[in-house]
């Protein structure tokens, strides 16, 4: 993977930016360690920062084919069928690599060559002679992009910090973005970032920038189709789809480990690679991660009913795998909440964030490429709020289901409108389901439930995963995101896809003469969290001191005394703020993250 930037100028010579491009390139040098590539023009300027996965000696970028440049950030899984079908047309290639394979299919078919792409992808072609800018984003969102027009200037870049750096792109956060911030964290609009200046490009759109003109138009989206598959059909396709994109994401000239949770989705993915390693007389590694001293505090929930770590050595030892357990000291995952918040420029998924940083960091010393289990529950089913028809059928987000513990903690008037933003953000996702004509209520509550978690849920999950890991310049694939899997998911009956009435019950069952049976059918349980009272203790002093700086804006936002009533008594807050993890000692961290974005950006308030 790799970082990727780039500004289009009307008027404003390039090449007089030298400070501004360094210092955009500085801001990706994380996403991309091994090299740093540019394109300087007077009216153009590209950037890239390579972390070298596939054809390591070659490859690098900005890379040329006639009048066309690009710069790329991402991995194509059916490269080969690509390379095939391009040398039926006549193209010869130069590199192993991916990069050539996109360029060079951009050339051939034009904007329609995204429809042909099965990867994780984020990428810019400008042509040197129409002045023309393609940019393109992957079908599920894996790979972020950001861009932004000012003064004359059309920008892009993987993050918005590189964004900031641009003339003209001010750290200034609306009405708008505060509702996103409190009414919506860590969640966030697709398209809509925090900051008034700065936009995001949605998943599977790509926008075209000519003549001072941009255009943005989708090229893929979920359509509501038949399905002619009985169970016993469906548990073979299943498998046979969710094996396939394991298998071709295994590919890899740097070393590759998987992340093993003792969970379903992980042990299918560390199942089927151990296998693949196993044919050629190598063992698989895999990583998990633990906190100090969870065994001693953890405590059972409707969401999280076990310890991963009780599952973990069993299906390491069923597979072969070498596995390592890291175990994070709770202070460290405190204190990087401020990396955790800075890596992704807003606030953020708190220690859940902050402690896959520095899980990430460890993988690093030893790996450069990992597979994780993302994302299966959005699309299969996984979660509790699928299960549970008093939460099913309630007109709002079901890992969010009310704005109380939101509202609890910020002066009184402030945001008044935030309920109602809240809930418009929710009618209007779910505006945007296919439906199929005499389906169920059932049926089109699913259908409505898939869309809400592919779009809310699970690009939360992605955000964490991509900024996370490339923070640490670690590579993360996710195989549950191959859009083939999503499309089949989402037609696919619920009675299927919840066999025997369980959660993912398809998957199971697909999987099930392959894993221990206590895997296979083991309640889900989500990603492992601190119950240590240290980490509480540490984001309680944090808080302190965010709550002492009488400087900063965030006082004219939050109520002091409820704040320190929450410290008080974590307790007394019963609903999650958001998802299964973000609790009292979890609201107490968004507030430090809070903090630290704003002194960091030095962000400026319109409200």
């Amino acid at each position: 993977m790799c970082g990727i930037a780039g500004i289009i100028s009307r008027g404003l010579d390039l090449r007089e930016q030298r400070e501004c491009l360094y210092k955009m390139s500085l801001t990706l040098r994380q996403r991309g360690p091994d090299a740093a590539g540019e394109l300087v023009l007077p009216d153009a300027a590209l950037l890239h920062r390579r972390l070298a996965v596939i054809d390591v000696k070659n490859g690098s970028q900005p890379m040329r084919f006639g009048d066309e440049v690009i710069v790329y950030n991402g991995e194509l899984y059916n490269t080969e069928e690509l390379r095939d079908a391009l040398t039926a047309q006549g193209y010869r290639f130069d590199t192993g690599c991916d990069t050539e394979v996109v360029l060079k299919s951009y050339h051939c078919w034009g904007r329609a060559c995204a429809e042909r792409f099965n990867g994780i992808f984020a990428f810019a072609v400008y042509n040197l002679k129409s002045k023309a800018l393609f940019l393109c984003r992957d079908r599920i969102g894996v790979k972020p992009l950001y861009y932004a027009e000012t003064n004359g200037c059309f920008s892009f870049a993987s993050r918005m910090e590189t964004l900031l750096c641009v003339p003209g792109v001010r750290p200034v956060c609306s009405r708008e973005g505060l509702n996103e911030i409190f009414m919506l964290g860590p969640a966030k609009t697709i398209g809509k970032t925090v900051f008034r200046d700065i936009r995001e490009l949605p998943p599977a759109c790509w926008m075209t920038v000519a003549d001072g003109k941009t255009e943005l138009q989708p090229y893929w989206q979920l359509q509501a189709a038949p399905f002619d598959e009985n169970a016993v059909q469906a548990q073979e396709h299943t498998h046979y789809l969710v094996t396939d994109a394991i298998n071709r994401q295994l590919v890899s000239d740097v070393p590759l480990c998987t992340f093993l949770s003792g969970g379903l989705d992980s042990s299918i993915i560390s199942k089927v690679a151990a296998d693949s390693y196993a044919d050629r007389d190598e063992a698989l590694h895999t990583y998990s991660v633990d906190y100090d001293d969870n065994d001693r505090y953890f405590q059972s929930s409707l969401f999280q009913p076990n310890k991963d770590s009780d599952y973990i050595n069993l299906i390491a030892e069923d597979i072969g795998s070498v596995h390592h357990n890291i175990v994070l000291n709770n202070s460290a995952v405190a204190e990087a909440l401020i990396d955790a918040a800075i890596a992704r420029n807003t606030p953020g998924f708190t220690d859940v964030d902050s402690s896959l940083l520095l899980f990430c960091r460890e993988v690093k010393k030893q790996f450069t490429v990992c597979l994780s289990g993302e994302c299966a529950d959005e699309i299969f089913g996984g979660y509790p709020w699928y299960h549970r028809p008093e939460i099913l059928f309630e007109e709002t987000f079901p890992w969010s289901r009310t704005t109380e513990v939101r509202r609890s903690i910020l002066k009184e008037g402030f945001l008044p409108e935030g309920e109602e933003y809240a809930h418009s953000a929710y009618l209007d996702t779910v505006s945007k389901t296919d439906y199929l004509p005499g389906e169920s209520t059932l049926e089109r509550r699913m259908r409505e439930m898939f869309v809400l978690n592919m779009d809310w849920f699970m690009q939360t999950l992605l955000v964490r995963k991509d900024v996370m890991s490339m923070e640490a310049s670690l590579e993360v694939r996710v195989p549950f995101c191959d859009w083939r899997i999503v499309e089949y998911a989402y037609n696919m009956p619920w009675h299927i896809k919840a066999y025997d009435g369980r959660e993912k019950g398809i998957l199971r069952k697909a999987f099930e003469a392959e894993l221990p049976e206590v895997i296979t059918w083991r309640k889900k349980s989500p990603y492992p969290k601190t119950f240590n009272p240290i980490y509480l203790q540490e984001v309680s002093r944090m808080v302190e001191g965010v709550l002492a700086d009488t400087g900063c804006p965030l006082q004219e936002m939050l109520n002091g005394a409820a704040v320190r009533a929450l410290m008080a008594d974590p307790a007394s807050l019963t609903e999650p703020w958001y998802g299964q993890l973000m609790r009292a000692p979890q609201v107490l961290a968004y507030i430090v993250q809070i903090y630290v974005w704003i002194r960091k950006y030095h962000v400026e308030f319109e409200y």
